[in-house]
Order: structure tokens, then C-alpha cells, then sequence
């Protein structure tokens, strides 16, 4: 039972039409194998060359790249779709969102030609790597040094929790190319993954988004010319990092409204076929209280999250802005589908339920894309 909402004001007919598409892909693509993936801790490569077909991947990236020319709305739909079908393996976010905006943004002609295409057939899949074992939500303090021989960097270093890092082809490093200049010595290096000296480490068995390939990434005396340098100065990644994260916690905010829409939906259907003490759990008066409550927190969520993509849509979005949907979206989500898992019983803490698995795979948003303590202290900053 769809909960009633009115249509985001930032909608279209054609995004309509698009997200036909999007959901078809999804339930399709992505909802049967769900198990499966869990199991193997990837999806099947075959799906990022199928996305590539039908024209979901570099969704906002111009057609002279091979991009659908679209907007960031178009991304939004997409991973809400995403997040409805159930899933949480596709990487789709940082490849879409993330990483080909890195290259868009920064890349010379010669760099978005290269490898812009690549990533929009699905050739390649694209991964970001700034977390390092010793490193989190702190970029200025990454260890991973670029080492510059010639018209070479030498790259050594380590990086973990990295999305897509099993099936990756082009991965965005954050590296210190002066290891003395703090913040102003961060530079962002593009690897491909069949260099020399790159090697992939374990994939990372975690409390949610099992079917996610999250894995660890090592780079040994990996040699990459001087031209995969990104912005064409050493120095300049702390600032890039800081100007595409806005998005970054964007897209997180998309995924935490859908994901608290979808978990609503599904307590809905629960409680009103599943029956206790002679009624629906539906008629009881806590239930009908805490889903009422749910819906509150998901039609607020919901209404701020809006405005946010409106004015992303027209460049308006600030640090602070996207820093605060962030926050108040994924702290609503991880409260919310706690609610709705208490209402499921028993059932809702067995795998096999949707609603378990939302659960889990929440718990994360309010650490990635930065910790939800880094929000605060970025709104803090505008106040």
C-alpha cells in the first residue's frame, strides 16, 4: 500500500516516463538476486554493462561523453527506484553520482574523453578511494603518497570501505603528493585498475549492504602518468573533495527518504494482513500511533529533501544545506525503520524480510559520506 504523497515538485513527465524505466530495471535487475549476491558479496558484472545498454549509468554526464544528458534529478529518481526494489548492492550512486562527476568536473578534455564513455557503457565501473585504515571522516590526514618520477606518480598506500572496490576498473585515489603541506598537499589521481601494482584486499563482510563488494584496496609501487592527475595542479584534491561532497550527501538523503517511504509501505501491508488476539495489528492503537508518527517523519523528510534537490538543481545548494538534509534524513530513516521492525515481531528480525534487511543496511548512512558528528560541526560552521 503506497503511502499518499503529493508528486516532488521537481518533477516532470519526462522523469515520470523515466522512472518507468528506472523501476522496471530495478525489480528486474536487481530484487531477484538479492540472496544470491548477499552470498557471493558482489553483484554479477553483467549488470553494470546491462545498465549501460538502456542508459542508466552517467545519468547527468553530457551526451558528448556518452551521457544521458540528464540532471541530478534524473539520478535521484533512479536511486530511489533503487532503494524500493529493495536493493542495496548496485553501486549506482558512487559510480553515477560520484565518480564520473569527479572526472567531469576536473578532468581535462583528453581524461573525460578517455574514460567518461567507458563509464557510461558500464566497460568500467567506477569507485572513489579516500578511506584509509587509518583514516576516516579526517581526509587531510590520508597516508597513501603519490611520488612524483618523471612523468610518473609512484603510488603506495592503502585504502578500505571502498564501494564497487571488487568489480572496480577506474578508482579516483585521494593521495598526498606533499605529505607536509596538510590539507593544501591532498591531490586526486585517477587509477586504472589493470596498472601494475594494484591489488585488491579482502571484501569486506559487514552488518548490512552484504551484496555490496566493499573492499579493501592496496597500491604497490603503482605507476600512473603525471596526465591522470586531476585539475592539472598537485594540491588542489582537499578542495575538489570538499566541492562534490555536497552531492555526495545528497544522493545519501535520496536513499534514506525512499528507503523510510518503502519501509512504511511494507509495515502497512504487514500489519494490516497479519493478525494478533483476533484483529489486524494494523487495529491496534499503538500501531495506527507509531505508523502515524512514521509517515510524519517521512512527509517532513520528504518536503526538506525537495527543496535540497531544487536548489542542487539550480546550483544553489551549499555545504551547510546538503550537510543538513544529510543529517536529519538519515537520522529519520535509522528511527523509523527501527519502529517499523519492532511492529513486524519476531518476523522483522529474520533475513529473509525485506524489512530486516532495510535495517541493516541503514545503519550506515549516518557514518558514510561523513559521520553524522561532521554534519554538525559543518552546520555549525554557518551559524
Amino acid at each position: 500500500m503506497p503511502l499518499p504523497q503529493q508528486q516532488s515538485s521537481w518533477m516532470t513527465e519526462e522523469l515520470a516516463d523515466f522512472r518507468d524505466m528506472a523501476r522496471t530495471f530495478c525489480r528486474n535487475e536487481l530484487t531477484p538476486h538479492q540472496e544470491r549476491w548477499a552470498e557471493n558479496k558482489r553483484i554479477d558484472r553483467e549488470v553494470w554493462t546491462k545498465a549501460g545498454e538502456v542508459g542508466l549509468l552517467a545519468l547527468s554526464i553530457p551526451e558528448a561523453y556518452g551521457g544521458g544528458g540528464g540532471t541530478f534529478a534524473h539520478e535521484a529518481v533512479l536511486y530511489e527506484e533503487q532503494a524500493r526494489s529493495g536493493d542495496s548492492a548496485w553501486g549506482v550512486s558512487v559510480h553515477n553520482g560520484i565518480v564520473t562527476h569527479y572526472l567531469l568536473a576536473y578532468g581535462s578534455e583528453e581524461q573525460k574523453q578517455r574514460w567518461l564513455p567507458k563509464l557510461a557503457s558500464g566497460e568500467f565501473v567506477g569507485a572513489i578511494a579516500m578511506t584509509e585504515p587509518g583514516t576516516g571522516s579526517d581526509l587531510q590526514g590520508i597516508a597513501t603518497r603519490a611520488v612524483r618520477d618523471g612523468d610518473h606518480y609512484v603510488i603506495n598506500g592503502a585504502k578500505t570501505f571502498i564501494t564497487n572496490g571488487a568489480l572496480a576498473d577506474l578508482v579516483v585515489v585521494a593521495v598526498k603528493t606533499d605529505p607536509d603541506a596538510g590539507a593544501q598537499g591532498v591531490s586526486l589521481v585517477v587509477v586504472e585498475t589493470s596498472t601494475p601494482g594494484f591489488r585488491r584486499g579482502r571484501t569486506l563482510d559487514k552488518v548490512g549492504m552484504h551484496g555490496q563488494d566493499t573492499a579493501e584496496l592496496f597500491f604497490d609501487d603503482v605507476r600512473v602518468p603525471v596526465d591522470n592527475l586531476l585539475g592539472g595542479q598537485e594540491g588542489q584534491g582537499f578542495v575538489q573533495l570538499m566541492q562534490q561532497l555536497p552531492q555526495e550527501r545528497l544522493l545519501i538523503a535520496v536513499t534514506a527518504v525512499a528507503g523510510m517511504e518503502s519501509a512504511i509501505e511494507l509495515t502497512l501491508d504487514y500489519t494490516k494482513e497479519r493478525t494478533a488476539f483476533g484483529r489486524p495489528v494494523f487495529g491496534f492503537q499503538n500501531t495506527k500511533y507509531k505508523l502515524a508518527e512514521a509517515a510524519t517523519e517521512a512527509a517532513v523528510s520528504r518536503a526538506f529533501l525537495d527543496q535540497c534537490i531544487e536548489r542542487h538543481l539550480r546550483g544553489e545548494l551549499d555545504v551547510q544545506g546538503a550537510a543538513m538534509a544529510k543529517l536529519w534524513t538519515t537520522e529519520r530513516v535509522n528511527k523509523v525503520v527501527d519502529e517499523c521492525v519492532q511492529l513486524f515481531g519476531g518476523y522483522g528480525y529474520m533475513t529473509e524480510y525485506p524489512i530486516a534487511r532495510a535495517w541493516a543496511d541503514m545503519r550506515v548512512s549516518r557514518i558514510f559520506g561523513g559521520t553524522n558528528e561532521i554534519m554538525k560541526d559543518i552546520i555549525s560552521r554557518g551559524l
